[in-house]
């Protein structure tokens, strides 16, 4: 079981990391929402929870509540400059369908 962190991502996380002062990584999860059902979630870490599992590439800790890691599995998180959009994209292997706004999921 593993979440891995492309170069690029990492870069990203790391610079923001630095701009705030404070934090430990990245938090990956999912909730419950959408037309799809899930969402992802990805938030800056300031501490590691006892809870939480942890994948470290690139110098960047993502962590990842164990309630989550069967949704995302095998995901790569990548930061990504689209034209005049940049923004972190989930590659899951394990998406079966996409809502058509893009915010949800399902698995």
């Amino acid at each position: 079981m593993a979440v891995t962190i492309t170069e690029a991502a990492a870069r990203h996380v790391a610079k923001c990391l630095s701009r705030r002062g404070k934090g430990v990584g990245v938090r990956v999860g999912v909730k419950t929402t959408g037309c799809s059902g899930l969402a992802y979630k990805l938030e800056y870490a300031d501490d590691v929870a006892p809870e939480d599992v942890v994948f470290e590439a690139h110098g960047i800790k993502v962590l990842v509540d164990p309630k989550s890691l069967p949704y995302i599995d095998g995901t790569e998180l990548d930061f990504v400059r689209e034209g005049l959009n940049e923004g972190f994209k989930f590659n899951n292997p394990n998406e079966r369908d996409r809502c058509g706004c893009g915010e949800s999921f399902r698995v």
